[in-house]
C-alpha cells in the first residue's frame, strides 16, 4: 500500500497544512516542513529547505530536553528504590 492509497480522516473544523507534493494533511506547519525534508527532499526550494532545517533543529532540541528529563526521572526512581531497599 503506497502513501497515496491512504484516506485521511481530518475533522472539518481542524486547521490543516497539506503537502503540495502528495496531499498528505498535517496538523502543524512544523510537521509539514519535516515531512517535506524527509519524503520529498529533491523537490524542495530554498525556503522549504530552510524551514525543514529549522523544524529539524527544534525537534532535536525537544528530544534532547526529553532525554534529560527521562534520565532525571530514572535516576530519581532508582534513588527512591535504593532508599526503600536500604530501610527495609
Amino acid at each position: 500500500m503506497t502513501q497515496s492509497d491512504h484516506a485521511y480522516d481530518v475533522p472539518a473544523d481542524a486547521p490543516v497544512f497539506e503537502c503540495g507534493y502528495c496531499g498528505r494533511p498535517f496538523a502543524r506547519e512544523e510537521w509539514l516542513a519535516l515531512h517535506h525534508g524527509l519524503d520529498h527532499p529533491n523537490e524542495l526550494d530554498d525556503d522549504e529547505v530552510t524551514a525543514f532545517r529549522k523544524a529539524h533543529e527544534d525537534e532535536e532540541d525537544s528530544l534532547g530536553a526529553f532525554r534529560l528529563q527521562a534520565l532525571g526521572a530514572l535516576v530519581a526512581i532508582y534513588f527512591v528504590l535504593l532508599m526503600i531497599y536500604a530501610l527495609v
